[in-house]
């Protein structure tokens, strides 16, 4: 069987150039332009990189036009219903499920490694109090390079592992640490007699000596369906094939930087609107709306092509359906509406909002669906986690993914240091 190639024809010169296309074992096959430059002296011109491989991938599959997320091969909707974050983790880092005793080891060690160095503690307090916990917790990450110098190094399985796994343990407290210092109130150190998520939740609303913050009925634990909720919003975070932060990392990881310093440069990238900060402009934004009744006003900005307003929580640049991460919180919201005390304003506006988008032919054309985004804000505030925290929540969950991609990027022998070309249109 002859390979598959593609021909471009430069009619300028009559010259045709020949590349060959590579097939992947799931979604669109890709032209081989490596020797493009050396061929023909030209470069290959896409802004955003929207039709653009920067890598093989082993990881996550997405296919934007079905709706589809895999993790290793694992649909997403199976992950995010019968398995907990630590077992997505346990996938993403050693591409198998883990088995019980697996699990509980993992568990165990992600426990243990929680703990901050109390040098690293003193870095908050060069902070203001009304610091973002997003840019202590990316300050914090590149410091943690400091402290662990030996990762920078590393050239074999066993010390992959250990770096990603003290990475993962440690971001909770820092984002806890980072939040609690925002608020002028003194840390939580971690418990290793609870659960990785419990965990975290405990950090963030207990008070020194261990008790729970005190409710309107008095003495207030964390309840399991609590834990449940944001478990699986860390599942949902795990990874998410190549997108802007992922990128980040994988260009820096190619410099020979700390890998706590790429994962640190992918946290400032989440932290732009247009990525993991769109969570907290979708509360911000509803809380904007005010009423039902001002639903229809605000949709009709986000249609005047001469109105800078923009709805946030719709359209997704890969998705050209609805994301099916979207899908699982959705259900998980109706689960959960009255064990959690859903934000019953809120969820109003929500609702009308998607009742229209999903009904008008604007937002149907534009592929224009409801994305993560749009509904995890209503489920973190319900968890009585502040906007500020969205984000460093969805760092928590990425945080594997990074450090997966990095590992993969650094075993690649055919990796090199990114460099992208240029249309030079100056003097």
């Amino acid at each position: 069987m002859k390979k598959p190639t593609v021909i471009l024809t430069d009619n300028r010169s009559g010259k045709s150039y020949e590349y060959d296309v590579l097939d992947g074992t799931r979604g669109p096959s890709v032209v081989d332009l490596r020797s493009f430059f050396a061929d023909t002296g030209m470069f290959t011109y896409d802004p955003g990189y929207t039709s653009t491989a920067s890598c093989t991938s082993q990881i996550t599959f997405i296919d934007g036009t079905k709706g589809e997320l895999r993790y290793r091969g694992i649909p997403i909707e199976e992950l995010a219903t019968e398995h907990c974050y630590l077992e997505t983790c346990y996938l993403l880092l050693k591409g198998m499920l883990p088995s019980k005793e697996s699990l509980q080891d993992f568990d165990l060690e992600l426990r243990h490694r929680a703990f901050l160095h109390e040098g690293l503690t003193k870095l908050f307090n060069a902070f203001p109090d009304n610091a973002h916990p997003m840019a202590t917790l990316s300050a914090a990450v590149t410091a943690l390079a400091s402290f662990y110098d030996d990762h920078l190094n590393v050239s074999n399985e066993e010390e992959y592992q250990e770096m990603a796994r003290r990475l993962i343990a440690k971001i909770p407290t820092i984002a806890a640490f980072a939040y609690r210092h925002s608020l002028g109130i003194p840390f939580i150190q971690p418990d290793i007699d609870l659960s990785f998520t419990k965990n975290f939740l405990t950090m963030m609303r207990a008070y020194p000596g261990g008790k729970m913050h005190l409710g309107p009925k008095g003495h207030e634990e964390i309840k399991e369906v609590e834990v449940r909720a944001l478990d699986t919003i860390f599942t949902l975070h795990a990874d998410h094939e190549q997108n802007a932060s992922t990128t980040v990392v994988r260009g820096v990881a190619s410099t020979g930087a700390h890998p706590y310093v790429a994962i640190s440069s992918g946290i400032s990238a989440l932290w732009g609107r247009a990525h993991g900060g769109a969570n907290e402009s979708v509360i911000a934004q509803l809380e904007m709306i005010g009423s039902v009744e001002n639903v229809k006003k605000y949709i009709a900005k986000a249609k005047d092509p001469n109105d800078p307003f923009r709805l946030m929580g719709f359209g997704h640049r890969v998705y050209k359906n609805f994301d099916p991460r979207a899908k699982i919180l959705k259900t998980l919201q109706d689960e959960l509406k009255e064990e959690l005390h859903l934000d019953s304003r809120l969820m109003e506006i929500a609702g009308e909002i998607e009742e229209i988008a999903l009904s008008d032919e604007y937002f149907i054309s534009r592929n224009l669906y409801p994305n993560i985004d749009f509904y995890t804000g209503i489920i973190l505030t319900a968890l009585k986690i502040p906007k500020t925290m969205f984000t460093p929540i969805f760092v928590i969950g990425r945080t594997v993914g990074w450090i997966t991609q990095w590992i993969e990027f650094k075993k690649d022998p055919t990796s090199k240091i990114a460099r992208p070309r240029q249309l030079y249109t100056g003097e």
